[in-house]
């Protein structure tokens, strides 16, 4: 018999996600959620479906109350959306899928949602569309990669990144300094669009980036044209995984963007990885530069079956004035 529960208790929501969600990727990491968690401060829940002491199901999530709805843990938000993609269900089959969400005690708003089998027939939408390169579909050849592009369109990218290759450049690795630049330089161009102008965001990211250092898993890379900082990109390697998290440009050197975007495709080349994982964001540069698609999913609604004593507990509704009995199993 399936018997649904929630923790609360952040410790035990550590334990509940160390043993269940894969370490496969940088954002599944209890650590990396933590840089975020720990200056966003929202209330966990974490949603479990047990099955004779089995566990097949696990929502992660966090009340974030300035949306008014449960969002993937740790619910750190930017413009009322998450930030971390790749957020993955550990959930065995559509039946626990349904009953988990009805569980959910109040409105649910997940995003980036890795596709499983379970959520198939479910309410989930297509959120966005992050995009990987892929260095093993070009044998590791950067040539090969350009090779999938027609004369004219080669021709033009190959002028484009002439005009930064014939000028004096450098490419410098992980000056720890330089990710203040980049926040600068972020700031600069985006202004409240930036995720920066939170300074919740930038201090998590802080963390993230004394996390990425102590594990020796950063990349933080800066290009200087003729002495000036022209791009500085945030990423790290995990996996096999080559991700970039967030980036500044100098607008004094239009299009090199293109220029620092190609360096992590032929470094992710010449190091064999298996993919370069460029986010989500509607960028055109992204499909030109024909990246391979992937899809990551919204799941959005409203729980039922909650009674009075959860609504309270989790602070969505006050307490009646009432003795405990009277209220603690009533159903809404």
């Amino acid at each position: 018999m399936r018997h649904i529960y929630s923790v609360t208790d952040i410790n035990e929501c550590r334990d509940l996600w160390e043993r269940l969600i894969p370490k496969d990727q940088i954002s599944n990491l209890w650590e990396v959620r933590d840089c975020f968690q720990r200056h966003y401060r929202h209330r966990t829940r974490f949603i479990v479906a047990d099955d004779k002491g089995n566990i097949s199901g696990f929502l992660p999530l966090s009340w974030n109350e300035e949306t008014s709805s449960y969002m993937y843990f740790p619910g750190e938000t930017w413009e009322g959306k998450t930030w971390l993609e790749q957020n993955h269900l550990a959930i065995n089959d559509i039946a626990t899928f349904k009953a988990l969400l009805i569980r959910v005690p109040g409105t649910y708003y997940l995003r980036y949602i890795q596709p499983t089998e379970s959520m198939m027939g479910s309410q989930s939408t297509i959120d966005e569309i992050g995009y990987y390169f892929l260095p093993p579909v070009y044998d590791y050849d950067i040539s090969n990669y350009y090779a999938a592009f027609s004369g004219k369109s080669r021709k033009r990218l190959l002028h484009e990144l002439e005009t930064f290759e014939s000028r004096s450049h450098e490419i410098v690795i992980n000056h720890k300094p330089d990710f203040e630049t980049m926040v600068s330089m972020n700031l600069q161009r985006y202004g409240e669009l930036s995720y920066f102008s939170d300074a919740r965001f930038i201090a998590s990211f802080r963390d993230l980036l004394e996390l990425l250092v102590e594990r020796k898993y950063i990349r933080l890379v800066t290009v200087r044209i003729e002495g000036k900082i022209a791009a500085i990109d945030m990423g790290c390697i995990y996996n096999g995984t080559y991700t970039l998290l967030a980036g500044g440009t100098n607008l004094e050197f239009p299009g090199i963007a293109k220029f620092i975007n190609m360096h992590h495709m032929k470094f992710a080349c010449e190091q064999h990885f298996d993919k370069v994982d460029f986010l989500c964001g509607d960028f055109n540069w992204k499909t030109l530069f024909h990246l391979t698609p992937r899809p990551l999913y919204l799941l959005t609604g409203q729980g039922k079956a909650t009674t009075i004593r959860e609504r309270i507990i989790n602070g969505l509704i006050e307490q009646p004035q009432i003795g405990f009995a009277a209220w603690s199993e009533n159903r809404v």
